[in-house]
């Protein structure tokens, strides 16, 4: 199929940061932390259902003025740097229904750490304290909001677009098609209601199932 979005930047302008970097993010994520004072962690993607790190407490939250985007190429993970993918970030407008975890105060350094060497490899993100809602009140958490001026940023394609990328992509962490529908399976499980990633996946089933038909009905 031929793409009608751009194609991505060239795989040389994808930069790893440096140790440095990343220990310097996380020291400004943690600068008004006090020593034993637990912290939240807002999931929309992966950390819903593969969060790798112990937590207290877990609760269903909605972010208003942001939205879940898949709007950030994964040329590791869920990619190569041939064939990328596309992963989850946080844009700006509309609401984000996730989930929220609490850290124990003396765990925090140690999963915070976890976390940035997960999420933040290549600074593609703002690591920024929102305020989210939940049943039971309103908590400030931990959220990774995409860095529109980074490399690794497109404006979500169109779904036909979306469809194909994500169908051929593979990465280290596996597919980008797992990556995807599982997300949506863990948002219906958690009572979440996402209805544009619930209809992408039924699309990027019907495409699994019918490998053949895009193509058939270019010929």
């Amino acid at each position: 199929m031929s793409l009608t979005h751009p194609a991505p930047p060239p795989a040389n302008t994808f930069l790893r940061w440096t140790e440095q970097e990343r220990l310097a993010s996380l020291e400004t994520a943690l600068k008004d932390w006090r020593e034993g004072q637990d912290l939240w962690i807002f999931g929309y993607g992966s950390l819903i259902w593969r969060p790798e790190f112990e937590f207290i407490e877990q609760r269903a939250a909605s972010l208003e003025g942001y939205h879940r985007s898949l709007c950030l190429w994964s040329r590791i993970n869920r990619g190569t740097p041939e064939i990328p993918g596309l992963v989850f970030g946080l844009e700006q407008t509309g609401t984000c229904q996730g989930m929220v975890f609490k850290i124990a105060g003396q765990n925090v350094e140690q999963t915070f750490d976890a976390v940035w060497k997960r999420e933040m490899g290549t600074g593609a993100y703002l690591p920024s304290w929102l305020t989210c809602a939940t049943p039971l009140g309103s908590i400030k958490a931990m959220a990774f909001v995409i860095d529109r001026n980074g490399p690794a940023y497109v404006k979500q394609p169109p779904e036909d677009d979306l469809v194909e990328i994500i169908c051929r992509a593979h990465g280290t962490y596996g597919s980008c098609f797992d990556y995807v529908t599982q997300t949506a399976v863990s948002l219906k499980a958690a009572g979440i209601c996402d209805e544009h990633l619930a209809t992408l996946t039924e699309r990027l089933r019907h495409r699994r199932k019918h490998p053949n038909q895009i193509q058939q009905q270019q010929q």
